[in-house]
């Protein structure tokens, strides 16, 4: 958090000093100096303002409310408001805001200001109000107020407005104005055509062109196809991010995701998503083990994984490794079912 300087309030118009920091999140510190004259001087609702300061490249003044807030008028508490000064801001900005006694340092870390709920601001709602931030009594009573004076530390971080990845992203986590809808596996998923062929030519061909299926209200069927595995792919067309991957807990986690990738892989090239291949093939590559590196091999070179199946073949033709697989019998096995596999070891170890 950066610093934003000192309002020393009380007597008469704020001083101190304040500094406009370009960073996003900052603090500004409210001195209330000569408690008992404010307390004594003002009536319910007034507000005593801080100096303006800049966070986040919007300016902001704190309003000390010695009883109560305007629209509250809680005689017996001190009410605070962050005040947007700004004119000109017509959407909604969200910034996480909070307010302690200045030895309250377990209030004042950057994480618990993060996980506050953002409040919205802008030029028609300009305030966010603390209406019972202290009672009067528990104040005079407490450790927070020195010689007639007490600090208030004000925290505030304005959010970025989201990235256009995430307001693609949340298009499908909405399903609002959702146009297209697939039954997989007997689920019903649902997405957006103009998404889907923007990342994939087979959805692009399939829904804008001569192989498109059925009528625009049609459900289009998914065969061969887990569901989990499908919904995984829209994730990845809407977020461009590996999705998580859904986890049984029945089975052995490590096995799970090489099988979980595979299927990946499989749908990936059905789809013609090349960077979905990319991540999945880097992510394999460090699971391949004597159980399944036949089957990876395979699956290498049934989508065109060159990559994998070299990582495959570096694996086989290490002494311990093909040591391992022989004692085990996965080697008869390779022999019986994928000659093809052999030749390539055989090549690779003469060369």
């Amino acid at each position: 958090m950066s610093f934003t300087g000192v309002s020393i309030v009380g007597q008469g118009q704020a001083t101190g000093h304040a500094i406009n920091v370009a960073a996003a999140s900052g603090y500004h510190l409210l001195v209330v100096n000569a408690y008992s004259h404010t307390k004594a001087t003002a009536s319910a609702g007034t507000v005593i303002l801080s100096l303006p300061f800049m966070v986040g490249g919007h300016c902001w003044r704190i309003f000390y409310c010695p009883k109560g807030a305007p629209s509250d008028c809680a005689e017996d508490s001190v009410s605070l408001i962050l005040f947007l000064v700004d004119k000109n801001v017509t959407e909604n900005l969200k910034v996480q805001v909070g307010f302690s006694f200045l030895d309250q340092h377990e209030k004042q870390d950057s994480a618990y200001i993060r996980a506050k709920e953002p409040c919205n601001f802008s030029s028609g709602n300009p305030c966010w109000v603390y209406k019972n931030f202290v009672k009067r009594d528990a104040l005079e009573k407490s450790k927070h107020l020195n010689d007639d004076c007490f600090t208030i530390r004000c925290d505030l971080a304005v959010v970025p407005p989201p990235t256009i990845q995430e307001l693609i992203s949340n298009l499908l986590m909405s399903k609002e104005g959702t146009d297209v809808t697939f039954n997989v596996g007997g689920e019903t998923l649902t997405a957006h055509r103009s998404v889907l062929v923007a990342r994939s030519s087979v959805f692009k061909a399939e829904l804008f062109g001569p192989m498109k299926v059925g009528a625009v209200a049609s459900v289009i069927q998914i065969e061969d196809m887990e569901a989990k595995v499908f919904r995984a792919l829209l994730s990845f067309i809407y977020t461009g991010s590996l999705p998580e991957m859904e986890v049984d807990m029945l089975q052995e986690r490590e096995a799970q995701e090489a099988l979980w990738l595979q299927h990946l892989i499989a749908a990936a090239d059905r789809y013609n998503l090349q960077r979905l291949k990319v991540l999945c093939e880097e992510k394999l590559c460090k699971l391949i083990d004597v159980s399944t590196v036949k089957t990876i091999f395979i699956l290498a070179e049934r989508h065109n994984c060159g990559g994998l199946k070299d990582v495959c073949l570096e694996f086989l033709k290490t002494p311990s490794n093909l040591k391992e697989i022989t004692a085990a019998d996965v080697f008869d096995d390779i022999i019986r079912t994928c000659p093809y596999l052999l030749k390539e070891l055989i090549a690779k170890l003469a060369s």
